[in-house]
């Protein structure tokens, strides 16, 4: 959000001597005002969105397409915002423009935010992809690890979960991992220690992050919040809420299975032999 804002606004000042249809101006009177006045506005107008985008994260699932036209709408209420702003300043005398057409304006507008808002959503999006991928890269089986000693069959199935540093936090055997919580950007790793209590450990990592690097093993997304150990679930029971998971430790409350991912879930348990 602020790498956006901050590129735009640096964009915008550095395109004014080339550009023939923007009426922002640097320095003293009105117009320069109405210029101010016009960026705080856009500002807050991409920084409300963005918040919204966030609050409204755990309410449901934003896939790619709805991202893209989520900022798409975006561009297009700046759009809007600047041709409203034009027409109201060339009436009032503040600014002077050659070409006082709605139409006119907002296609120049939307030439304009293209290149000063979605360039910056599109780099932004390539650095964060990156920097998931490489903390995917970094949480990784145990197993996978290549090293000179040699490997014990209790380590096969350990697991090492690393924070959004790259620094490992936790290595835990696969065998005693029940569950793993979502807590906003954080996550709770629910295992038993070496006496069989049941113990959590939190640290700062997406759950999506943990769900891509597991693929193809016990460690299963069920719901929005919880990633489960198939190799623990002892039966499924389902509610007038839907399925829901009972793994073999009596203390953990019922894991709920969402929709999307039911089916995934109950061939996985069936594969298992988990009684329904």
């Amino acid at each position: 959000m602020v790498f956006t804002a901050f590129f735009s606004l640096v964009f915008m000042l550095v395109s004014l001597p080339f550009s023939h249809n923007a009426w922002f101006e640097l320095g003293t009177g009105e117009a320069f005002g109405y210029t101010v006045s016009f960026f705080v506005i856009g500002l807050l107008v991409i920084i409300f969105s963005k918040r919204l985008m966030y609050v409204s994260r755990n309410k449901f699932r934003m896939n790619y397409l709805q991202y893209v036209a989520w900022n798409l709408a975006e561009v297009l209420t700046i759009c809007l915002l600047y041709t409203l702003f034009t027409l109201r300043g060339n009436s009032a005398g503040i600014i002077e423009i050659k070409d006082a057409g709605f139409g006119s304006i907002f296609l120049n507008a939307l030439l304009y935010c293209f290149t000063s808002l979605v360039i910056p959503y599109i780099i932004a999006g390539m650095y964060f992809t990156i920097i998931d991928r490489n903390n995917t890269i970094r949480l990784m089986n145990y197993s996978e690890t290549v090293s000179d000693e040699p490997r014990r069959a209790e380590d096969e199935k350990k697991v090492s979960i690393f924070d959004n540093r790259g620094a490992m936090s936790l290595s835990v055997s696969l065998n005693n991992l029940y569950f793993i919580e979502s807590d906003d950007n954080y996550i709770k790793v629910w295992y038993a220690d070496s006496e069989a209590r049941l113990q959590n450990y939190f640290l700062r990592c997406r759950l999506k992050t943990v769900e891509e690097s597991f693929k193809g093993s016990s460690l299963m997304r069920c719901h929005r919040k919880y990633i489960v150990n198939i190799d623990k679930v002892e039966a499924i029971s389902k509610g007038n809420s839907g399925h829901s998971l009972i793994l073999s430790n009596p203390s953990i409350p019922e894991i709920p299975v969402s929709k999307t991912y039911e089916q995934l879930i109950l061939e996985a348990c069936t594969g298992r032999g988990t009684v329904s």
